[in-house]
């Protein structure tokens, strides 16, 4: 069973992504596991030199979620395929939001 790949801290919503770079298209692929725990699925086509899919993977996040490009920042993860993405905003309403997009066992 694959639980939620998010928590809210303080005002804020950290989310854990497993990043595949150099992807045929970006793509949001829904929640699987990770060793690392749950983790949201995504794929982006840019490379992963210079921090290139890093940048793509919050734009792609912002753009999904409908949220302010400033408001996705990558906290952790920078030179994995585990990243740890904060959300600013209403922490609540951005997990009920990612759990009805992303969540195919719904």
């Amino acid at each position: 069973m694959t639980g939620k790949p998010w928590r809210i801290v303080d005002d804020r919503l950290v989310l854990r992504v497993r990043l595949t770079p150099r992807a045929s298209r970006d793509a949001v692929d829904g929640i699987g596991e990770t060793p690392f725990g749950s983790a949201l699925h995504v794929r982006v086509r840019a490379a992963a030199a210079d921090g290139e899919a890093n940048a793509a993977l919050e734009e792609l996040m912002a753009r999904s979620l409908k949220l302010p490009k400033s408001a996705v920042v990558m906290t952790g993860g920078f030179k994995s395929r585990i990243k740890t993405l904060t959300l600013a905003g209403e922490p609540k309403p951005l997990a009920v939001h990612l759990k009805k997009l992303f969540d195919k066992s719904v």
